[in-house]
């Protein structure tokens, strides 16, 4: 599962990668963690950068405000179960980022924060599937959740899964209102070409509430508890 990412660079950088407008409520994020408000580019709205909120309450759910959301969705799923697949994109979306966390285990309760970013230092895009809601006071929420694939070589001894990477011309693919369910799907389970570099980060990465540029400087290997360990 992925359960953080980065989009730490202004809004100037966004706006020339993605050629978008980008409005000023636009802030970088270096702790992007379910729940909160966090840049995307839908399919209904390619020019611009909205703000929805990351994660979907579940479908089965009567309380719209229970606190148990789904943050992923495995792309495996859209290729074996075509109902859900043609409901699901439907609203597709691109999240920017310019990097993501994953935790390795190392020993049965020791977990080591990383950050995983393209070997460039270029800006990604996640894929992402984005949907509205109606909350319990009656208001609409718009919300997105990610993509995610098994991991390549570089990712694969730290996490089991990470997000779906698009590539500049399978970005393009997964906004255009023409594209078919197969074309998608082949976009989806395309490799972005973007060679990936892995480090590891302070376990204050953990605290959702900690957003600030520190955290995404490398440090040595420590748990979530700040023990330093020989195993990274």
């Amino acid at each position: 599962m992925v359960e953080r990412y980065s989009i730490t660079c202004d809004a100037d950088s966004v706006r020339a990668r993605f050629s978008v407008d980008v409005p000023g409520f636009y802030k970088p994020h270096y702790n992007a963690a379910p729940t909160q408000l966090l840049p995307v580019i839908t399919n209904t709205s390619p020019q611009g950068v909205s703000l929805f909120y990351w994660g979907i309450p579940p479908s089965w759910a009567k309380n719209k405000t229970v606190s148990e959301k789904v943050i992923n969705m495995k792309s495996e799923a859209l290729k074996e179960k075509p109902s859900l697949r043609k409901e699901v994109l439907k609203r597709r979306c691109l999240i920017p980022a310019d990097g993501f966390y994953a935790w390795k285990r190392s020993g049965k309760k020791t977990l080591i924060p990383y950050r995983i970013v393209a070997a460039s230092g270029a800006l990604l895009s996640f894929a992402g599937v984005w949907e509205d809601y109606e909350d319990n006071d009656g208001g609409e929420q718009s919300t997105f959740i990610l993509l995610t694939r098994p991991s390549d070589d570089t990712v694969r001894s730290i996490t089991e899964r990470m997000p779906v990477i698009l590539s500049r011309e399978t970005e393009k693919i997964w906004l255009s209102s023409d594209a078919d369910e197969s074309i998608l799907l082949s976009a989806m389970h395309t490799p972005s070409g973007e060679p990936l570099s892995a480090y590891t980060v302070s376990p204050r990465i953990n605290t959702v509430t900690e957003d600030v540029p520190s955290l995404i400087a490398p440090a040595p290997p420590a748990d979530q508890f700040g023990n330093l360990t020989l195993f990274d």
